[in-house]
Formats: C-alpha cells, sequence, structure tokens
C-alpha cells in the first residue's frame, strides 16, 4: 500500500506544483489577513496595534447604519447585485449557446475575443471611454443628440439614466468572462446526444430545451450560488470610476463600499472600514446557505454541500 501511495503521490506530483501557486495565494490573500477582523470591535490605537487597542464591541458598526442614506447604499448594493446575477447569467448562457451554434472555429474565436477584450481593460480606462460618450459638450452621444436637433443632456447629474448605463456597462466588460465558463460547460457536452435528438428529428430550440440547459444547470447554480456569497460587496471600479464619483448621482450609484471609501479617505477610520468589511462577509455567508439549502431541496446533487 505504501508503494501505491508513493507511486500515486508521483503521479499526481505535477498537479501538486501546478496549484501551488494558487494555494499560496489563497492562503496569502484570504486567510493570513482574517485576524484583521478583530479590527472591526476596537477602537485602532496605531502604538498599541490591533491586538493591543481598546474593545468597543459593535460601535464601528454604527456608521453604516446610523447614516441618512443607510437604506439607500444598503439598497443599491443588493438590487444591483440581483441584477447582475439573475440577467446576467441569462445573457451570458445565452451567449455562450449562440457562440457554440457557430459552426465556423475562426469566427467563434474571433467573436470569443472580442468579447473578452473588455474584460481585461482596467475600470479606470473604462471610465474615460464612457466618458468619450457621456460628456456633455463633447460627449458621441449629446453631439448625435445635437446633429438631430436633441438638447444636451448632463448625464453625470441625472439619476434615472444610471441604473441601465451601469447595467450595460457592467455587461460590457464582464460578459466576456462569465460567457466562457458556460461556453466551456457546453462544449464539454458529448455531441452524441446532439446526434440522436438530429435523428429524432428535434429541432434546435428543442436540443437547447432538453439538452445544453439540462446538461449546464449545475454549473449555473454553482455560479449563482458563488455569485449572491458577494451580494453585499460591490465592484467598486463599476460605481465608483464609471459615474466618476459624482455626488449628484449617490442616490443611483453609492453602494457600501463607495460609501466606505469616501468616509475611509474622509476620516482615516479604518475601524469602521474593517466593520463594513465583516458586516458585507456574513451577510454574503447567511445568502449563500440560505441559496445552497433551496437548491438542496429542489435538487440535492445540484447543491455545494
Amino acid at each position: 500500500m505504501t508503494a501505491k501511495k508513493k507511486n500515486r503521490f508521483v503521479q499526481c506530483l505535477p498537479f501538486y506544483l501546478m496549484a501551488l501557486p494558487g494555494i499560496i495565494y489563497l492562503i496569502c490573500n484570504n486567510f493570513m489577513p482574517l485576524y484583521g477582523m478583530l479590527l472591526a470591535f476596537k477602537r485602532l490605537d496605531v502604538r498599541k496595534g490591533i491586538f493591543g487597542s481598546d474593545w468597543v464591541g459593535f460601535d464601528n458598526f454604527k456608521f453604516l447604519f446610523s447614516s441618512k442614506t443607510a437604506f439607500t447604499i444598503i439598497r443599491n448594493t443588493i438590487l444591483y447585485n440581483l441584477a447582475f446575477i439573475i440577467l446576467g447569467t441569462a445573457i451570458a448562457v445565452a451567449l455562450a449557446i449562440l457562440l457554440n451554434e457557430i459552426r465556423s472555429k475562426k469566427f467563434a474565436k474571433f467573436y470569443q475575443s472580442v468579447l473578452l477584450i473588455p474584460y481585461l481593460i482596467s475600470w479606470v480606462l473604462a471610465s474615460y471611454l464612457a466618458y468619450a460618450f457621456l460628456a456633455q459638450d463633447v460627449g458621441l452621444i449629446n453631439s448625435v443628440l445635437r446633429f438631430f436637433g436633441g438638447q444636451n443632456i448632463n448625464w453625470y447629474s441625472t439619476q434615472k439614466y444610471w441604473p441601465f448605463i451601469l447595467f450595460f456597462v457592467y455587461m460590457w466588460k464582464g460578459v466576456g468572462y462569465m460567457l466562457i465558463i458556460y461556453y466551456s460547460s457546453i462544449v464539454s457536452i458529448s455531441a452524441e446526444y446532439f446526434e440522436a435528438a438530429t435523428i429524432d428529428g428535434a429541432t434546435k430550440w428543442q436540443q437547447i430545451k432538453s439538452i445544453t440547459l439540462p446538461l449546464i444547470k449545475s454549473t449555473v447554480i454553482t455560479m449563482v450560488i458563488l455569485n449572491l456569497g458577494r451580494i453585499a460587496n460591490s465592484d467598486f471600479g463599476l460605481f465608483y470610476q464609471i459615474p466618476r464619483n459624482s455626488g449628484a448621482l449617490y442616490g443611483v450609484t453609492q453602494t457600501i463600499d463607495v460609501y466606505v471609501y469616501n468616509a475611509l479617505m474622509n476620516n482615516n477610520d479604518f475601524a469602521m472600514s474593517a466593520a463594513a468589511a465583516v458586516f458585507q462577509s456574513v451577510v454574503g455567508f447567511v445568502f449563500i446557505l440560505v441559496a445552497n439549502a433551496v437548491v438542496k431541496r429542489v435538487s440535492k446533487q445540484d447543491a455545494l454541500f
């Protein structure tokens, strides 16, 4: 048995080495900083350090809930994330199915690259691209409106347009990454299923409905549950850079992350930002447990645990 285990270890050694950088990153980035959660319950004194600072209980959480805008920022964070998860997943799955239907490999790779490129662009650059379209005087959209006799729109001070703008920018930048995950699941489906369905006279829509969607269900459910774990977090670059942190838009663009960042820049209170991070983690953990429990009741084999 010892020889067999040793031989198996030698065979798996290349895979362990491939996983080693990711494991080291996970330990350094996700586990080592966990002691910093103590900061959420203390009044930080740099001279004493985190462990030596005085305990203050839940006082650091008060700034997040005592603010007049507490309901607004929590509402924005939750509702935007729900829209991104529900509509974003539907759009990504639809595009992955359409991409799989392209028979030319060259065109499939071309479209896949076109959709993925925005994901590799930084939010700073994306904000400048958005400004090129939305600037009041020289923006492309206002230029077109003036050409057809319309009036300029001050995009950076008009709230009603921004839920749609933010959703569009999020999908433009992130759909390529989501598409790859679902596309890889679709590609892994055996071609024999589709050949048998074709012989039986099934149309493309029937094949998608009866073969593709059921066989990628587990991937979709897993991704949705994992995304629910970050429902109290927001993409800081999207909500800070794209609206250019315009105060006139805070009612529809300010999320927990943006609010904490602005408070941190004004007050330099690291304990308050740690409290917000703990709150986000707890909410995300609860959502994961609830979502997994619901999935477990409906389809036990698709649950995470």
